[in-house]
């Protein structure tokens, strides 16, 4: 998939380095999003998916 999508830039006219860094960044974001998920603290992980549950005084709206 690299070698399509290095072919495809290339044959764009003035094409430079640049969307080659753009990719790298995007799938380099994804990764280090995946990884810090996946050592996330599993406590943590069941305490955030609770939230939207949680009912609190703190979250009422105010007249």
């Amino acid at each position: 998939m690299y070698k399509f999508i290095k072919q495809y830039t290339e044959r764009m006219d003035h094409a430079t380095i640049y969307p080659m860094i753009s990719l790298f960044i995007f799938f380099l974001f994804f990764v280090v999003l995946l990884v810090l998920v996946n050592k996330m603290d599993k406590k943590r992980v069941v305490e955030l998916s609770n939230i939207p549950l949680d009912i609190d005084e703190t979250t009422t709206s105010t007249n």
